[in-house]
């Protein structure tokens, strides 16, 4: 028999939105509930150095997703991680959230579920296809590496491999031309054991045994084969909505297209972060969509 819990506000999502929610509801005195698919910290945790943040001049993306937490944990905020969302129920004045270990029930919910890396366009098993270097790059100091994607994440994900060590980064990015900051492009491009090429896609896989060996590359120039031991992609993330699609409005990319208090369709359904249909995506619009969504809620359950 699972655990029948009652709460005001159960928050879907841990990253900063869903983090920053749970602070300012937890403020309000608001019985909150924060539960997570995965780990708290979201895509931030991949991220190797942040150098935007207010009051931070640099500093690892786990840390300032570490200290985050703390501040939820200080404010004793119960946070499930690693949970299966068994079924979701949005559309009554109770919502009810299942989990395979309790069943809450809460009179309003804030959806942060965030984005997820946009999967590899090539339909094949291979081991050694990745999406975050700081989780697995580290096996691959003094190997040969790809990475997919010309974007921001790209190129600072790359100059985290490189500083890993790995013995040659090859880079490419489909379309004609680079789209990353001109400094961190620079700034990779510019090492001897570094190739990035535009108008290049990866159209096969080399295995032996099982094992990755190289990539087929097509080029401008024909196609070519070069030896790597491990893929990393990164082309983009796409909306985590699966758990609650068929039942809050989406845009035509499966964004939230919230108000401005981050209120969706649904009565006492707020969304914040990355999740919400919006032009600027960053840690600093998560937190600021956490705060305006919290406090929503709360004037949704406590109305003056």
């Amino acid at each position: 028999m699972k655990e029948q819990i009652s709460c005001d506000l159960v928050i879907l999502g841990g990253g900063p939105a869903g983090m920053t929610a749970a602070v300012y509801a937890a403020q309000a005195n608001l019985h909150t509930v924060l539960l997570d698919t995965a780990v708290t910290g979201g895509l931030v945790n991949s991220t190797h150095t942040v150098k935007n943040f207010p009051s931070q001049k640099e500093i690892h993306g786990i840390t300032l997703m570490e200290k985050m937490r703390d501040q939820v944990d200080a404010l004793d905020v119960p946070v499930e991680e690693v949970c299966d969302i068994e079924q979701l129920d949005l559309s009554g004045e109770t919502k009810i959230i299942e989990t395979d270990e309790c069943i809450y029930h809460a009179r309003s919910v804030i959806l942060g579920t965030g984005r997820k890396p946009a999967p590899f366009y090539l339909d094949e098993e291979c081991e050694e296809i990745h999406y975050c270097a700081v989780c697995d790059g580290s096996p691959y100091k003094g190997k040969r590496v790809l990475v997919v994607g010309g974007g921001n994440s790209a190129f600072d994900e790359g100059l985290y491999l490189h500083q890993l060590g790995v013995s040659h980064l090859t880079l490419v990015e489909e379309m004609d031309r680079f789209f990353a900051a001109p400094a961190t492009r620079d700034q990779l491009c510019s090492q001897e054991n570094v190739t990035a090429m535009t108008s290049t896609r990866v159209c096969g896989l080399t295995m032996e045994e099982g094992r990755l060996t190289g990539v087929r590359l097509s080029c401008e120039d024909g196609e070519k084969t070069i030896p790597v031991d491990g893929i990393f992609v990164f082309m983009g993330q796409i909306p985590s909505n699966e758990i609650f699609k068929d039942q809050i409005a989406l845009d035509d990319q499966g964004y939230i297209p919230s108000t401005p208090h981050m209120e969706t369709n649904l009565p006492g359904v707020f969304s914040a972060g990355d999740i919400n249909a919006k032009t600027f995506r960053q840690i600093t619009t998560a937190m600021s969509d956490g705060t305006i969504a919290a406090l929503s809620a709360q004037r949704y359950l406590n109305p003056r």
